[in-house]
């Protein structure tokens, strides 16, 4: 069976405290480890956490300010350490190519990993995955960031009870399902006729970053959306001063975007109840609420 499941590794943003490290995000869908934002001390929660370094299939990172990257370097040496025999592409902002360059080579190792660096250069970028689609959206921060998007297409749920019914097994079900029809005893059968729409899963990765189209296209539909949530709402001139959310802000898009489970994290580290945050979203999103706490495990809903 398949596992598709949030591994928060940390939760702070610009200073970590005694209880949240810095930013580090793991996302298990099916055959793909994606580790998003590595700040520093991300190798350690990896640990603790049981996700591995060779498990780890690709990397993404929304914008090369220190608490979402400067983790990199100790990850990128662990995987030559390790010897990962799979090729690890990695995403990011293209204009910051020459930091994703100095951290890639902060130190002297010897490198034997296979590190495919894949620049985000483009509004909408998309990358192909097994059974899904990566998309990156640029979001409104100071330097540029990108959020990313993980989407499975649209598919269908075959129903046995019908296939029973027109005496369609084996072979003759993937046949139906590759034309959309099957010639039966002299009737054609629909594949609409023996299944119902199955909706592809998404997941929604939204960092440092004020109100913008990017944000709302991330977060559209999302079955588990993990968003910034920086401050509280008695901070918001200075959230959108800096760019970022308030816990306010993050709850209604996920309200008017339809999302069904969302995480909120990067809390800053002037509060220290995170109910405060919990209270405040509560008042603008009714559906399930995760208030993100360091090495806890998020699944993605089941599906609808």
């Amino acid at each position: 069976m398949s596992t598709r499941e949030l591994v928060v590794l940390g939760t702070a943003s610009q200073t970590p405290t005694r209880q949240r490290n810095h930013n580090g995000y793991v996302l298990r869908w099916d055959d793909e480890v994606i580790l998003f934002d590595p700040g520093e001390g991300s190798q350690r929660q990896l640990l603790h956490t049981g996700v591995t370094a060779t498990q780890l299939t690709r990397i993404c990172v929304t914008h090369f300010h220190g608490d979402h990257c400067l983790g990199l370097p100790g990850l990128i040496q662990r995987l030559s350490l390790d010897r990962v025999p799979h090729p690890v592409p990695v995403h990011f902002p293209a204009g910051g190519v020459d930091y994703f360059a100095r951290l890639r080579h902060a130190s002297s190792f010897h490198e034997t990993a296979e590190l495919r660096p894949e620049p985000v250069d483009t509004d909408g970028a998309r990358f192909a995955l097994t059974g899904a689609t990566l998309q990156a959206r640029r979001l409104r921060h100071p330097i540029e960031t990108y959020g990313y998007r993980l989407v499975e297409p649209d598919g269908v749920r075959m129903l046995p009870e019908r296939l029973a019914a027109y005496g369609i097994v084996g072979p003759a079900v993937g046949e139906l399902q590759r034309a959309g029809y099957l010639e039966v005893g002299g009737r054609r059968v629909t594949l609409a006729e023996v299944s119902r729409p199955r909706p592809g899963q998404r997941f929604a990765f939204v960092m440092d970053t004020g109100l913008c189209d990017g944000v709302y296209a991330l977060a559209e539909r999302a079955d588990l959306l993990v968003i910034e949530s920086t401050f509280l709402n008695s901070e918001a001139a200075l959230a959108a001063e800096v760019g970022h959310l308030t816990a306010a802000q993050a709850a209604r898009v996920a309200t008017e975007s339809g999302v069904r489970r969302l995480v909120l994290t990067h809390f800053s580290q002037r509060y220290a109840d995170p109910e405060r945050f919990a209270a405040e979203a509560r008042e603008h999103f009714a559906g399930e609420l995760v208030i993100a706490e360091d090495l806890s495990v998020v699944p993605v809903p089941p599906r609808r």
